[in-house]
């Protein structure tokens, strides 16, 4: 089973589309990750991805690069990461979704990992860089402490691969809209690389909910991309938005007014 708080969320969105947002935990400093997070739940966000900052990305294009390397010269760890989401969760229920990569878990310990972001209000995590027939340590952690495990499709996936996948997420599966690394991207690029294999998707994905991301950086983007699928996916756009108002006395204002018309668009 899906963490609570996560089935909870596509089952009363009823036809609205779910949106998550990633941002990197510590940046654009640590201590306003919680604020930041708050902020974005205000603004429309349904879920939130932290990004765990790691020196050796794998599915990260330069916006993500450059956030997780100021995060981590500022200091920002596993243990930092537990702290702030135990600090969001005196007074958020959203879902938190950690995404990052396998080999700062394997060095903090697996079961310690796991065991700490269950305690501190962890829903659930991406890990780009396992692979669905590898899972089998992670699952188990996450099954042993009720959280959701949540793998990618992108437009090089088989069908085949597609409906193993479906049978080993529970929360929802993410779907990559382009073939390479995060970022945003023009819209028609992004909206021709879903229009090729959505289909596939929908055919193919039938357990779990969807969500789109990679290259969302508008409304309309948001809207085209994830028409007939159960949400979106905003980071790279997010992040760009932050580093352009940071650290202006009305950054965080900025960034919620763009949450906002992400969700809602220019009218709201």
């Amino acid at each position: 089973m899906p963490s609570e708080r996560i089935h909870t969320v596509f089952k009363n969105s009823k036809d609205k589309s779910v949106m998550a947002m990633f941002i990197t935990a510590g940046y654009p400093e640590p201590v306003v990750t919680a604020d930041l997070v708050l902020a974005l739940e205000e603004s429309g966000a349904d879920i939130i991805e932290l990004g765990m900052p790691f020196s050796d990305p794998l599915a990260d294009g330069p916006t993500i690069q450059y956030s997780s390397e100021v995060a981590i010269e500022k200091g920002t760890d596993l243990d930092m990461i537990f702290s702030m989401v135990r600090e969001i969760r005196q007074s958020s229920q959203i879902p938190i979704v950690l995404m990052g990569y396998i080999n700062p878990i394997l060095h903090y310990g697996v079961d310690e990992f796991f065991s700490k972001a269950a305690e501190s209000g962890v829903d659930g995590f991406i890990l780009p860089d396992v692979p669905v027939e590898e899972t089998g340590l992670v699952e188990e952690h996450c099954t042993k402490y009720d959280m959701s495990l949540i793998h990618l499709v992108a437009p090089n996936t088989t069908d085949s691969r597609m409906k193993l996948i479906d049978s080993k997420s529970n929360g929802f599966v993410y779907c990559v809209s382009v073939t390479g690394v995060t970022g945003a991207r023009d819209g028609d690029q992004v909206a021709q690389s879903v229009d090729k294999f959505i289909g596939r998707v929908k055919a193919n994905i039938t357990k779990n909910p969807v969500l789109v991301g990679f290259g969302i950086r508008t409304h309309t983007d948001a809207m085209r991309v994830s028409s007939g699928l159960s949400g979106f996916v905003v980071g790279s756009a997010l992040i760009d938005t932050i580093r352009k108002n940071y650290p202006n006395s009305d950054w965080l204002d900025q960034v919620k007014l763009f949450v906002k018309t992400i969700k809602y668009g220019s009218q709201n």
